[in-house]
C-alpha cells in the first residue's frame, strides 16, 4: 500500500511533469482516498471505464486520456458530470499523463509501439524538444509496405489505414502516437519512408503523397494502450499495488 502522495511525487519525478507544456492538467485530476492499495489503468476516462475500476474495487483510476482539456466547457454537466459526480462519491481518484506518458523513453507510447514493431529508436522528430513527443527509427530489415501493414496488423490488432507513397521498399519510419497526422512535414524533413500514428485526416492522403512518405493511421487508441499499462505495472512494483488494466476496444 501507499499514499496517494507518494504515488504522484514518483510520477512526478519519473515522468519530468513539470517538462512539458501539454493540453491538459497531468497527475491528479481528482482526488479520492488517502491511501492506494488497488490500482486500475485504462487509456480514456470514460463511463464504461469508470465502472470497471469501481466493480474492481479501485482506489485509483489511471490513464492517458483524462478531463479538464484546453478549451473543453467547465460545467460539471452531462456526461463529464456524471464520470466526475460517479468518482468523487465511490472516492477513488483520477490521475492522468499525456504527453509526459507519450515521450517516456521507456514507459512512454512510443517506445512501446517501437519495440512492439521492431524499430530501433536513433534520434527524435523535432530536435528542439527536450523530451522529445515523437521519434526515428530503422527496422533491423527493409519490408514492403504490404509487409508493413501486415506487421502493424499483427501486432496492434486491427488493420492501419495505409496511404502508400509508391516507396517499394520501408526502413527508416518516424512514428507518433495518437493524433499526430500533422507532424508529416517533419517525417518528410529527415527522410523517413514511412510515418505511423494514430489518427488521418483528410489533408493527410494529399501530404502524403506530395512528401513521398507512406502513412500509417494505426488507431489513436491502439498506438496509445501501452503507456498506461507500463506506468501502471511500475507503479504497483514499486508501491506493491495490486493492479488490473481494463482494455475497452475502440477502432479510432
Amino acid at each position: 500500500m501507499a499514499t496517494l502522495t507518494e504515488i504522484l511525487a514518483w510520477c512526478e519525478q519519473t515522468l519530468q511533469v513539470s517538462q512539458f507544456k501539454d493540453y491538459c492538467p497531468n497527475g491528479l485530476q481528482i482526488e479520492g482516498k488517502a491511501e492506494v492499495q488497488n490500482l486500475v489503468s485504462s487509456v480514456t476516462a470514460s463511463q464504461v471505464a469508470i465502472e470497471q475500476a469501481l466493480d474492481l474495487k479501485a482506489d485509483a483510476l489511471i490513464v492517458h486520456h483524462g478531463y479538464f482539456w484546453k478549451g473543453e466547457p467547465s460545467p460539471l454537466t452531462g456526461i463529464k458530470g456524471k464520470r466526475i459526480k460517479q468518482l468523487m462519491q465511490a472516492d477513488v481518484s483520477l490521475i492522468a499523463y499525456h504527453l509526459p506518458l507519450d515521450a517516456h523513453p521507456t514507459l512512454g507510447n512510443n517506445a512501446a509501439l517501437a519495440e512492439l514493431l521492431g524499430i530501433k529508436i536513433t534520434g527524435s522528430l523535432d530536435s528542439s524538444e527536450r523530451f522529445p513527443i515523437g521519434n526515428v527509427g530503422e527496422l533491423d530489415g527493409a519490408l514492403t509496405p504490404d509487409q508493413f501493414t501486415q506487421r502493424i496488423s499483427d501486432v496492434l490488432g486491427q488493420q492501419p489505414i495505409h496511404i502508400a507513397s509508391g516507396k517499394s521498399t520501408i526502413q527508416k519510419v518516424g512514428f507518433c502516437t495518437g493524433g499526430a497526422q500533422d507532424f508529416l512535414y517533419k517525417v518528410a524533413a529527415l527522410d523517413c519512408d514511412a510515418y505511423i500514428s494514430g489518427e488521418v485526416s483528410e489533408r493527410t492522403y494529399h501530404e502524403a503523397l506530395e512528401y513521398g512518405v507512406d502513412y500509417f493511421a494505426a488507431g489513436h487508441h491502439a498506438t496509445e494502450r501501452y503507456g498506461v499499462q507500463r506506468l501502471a505495472k511500475a507503479l504497483a512494483e514499486q508501491f506493491q499495488l495490486t493492479h488490473h488494466y481494463v482494455e475497452l476496444p475502440n477502432p479510432i
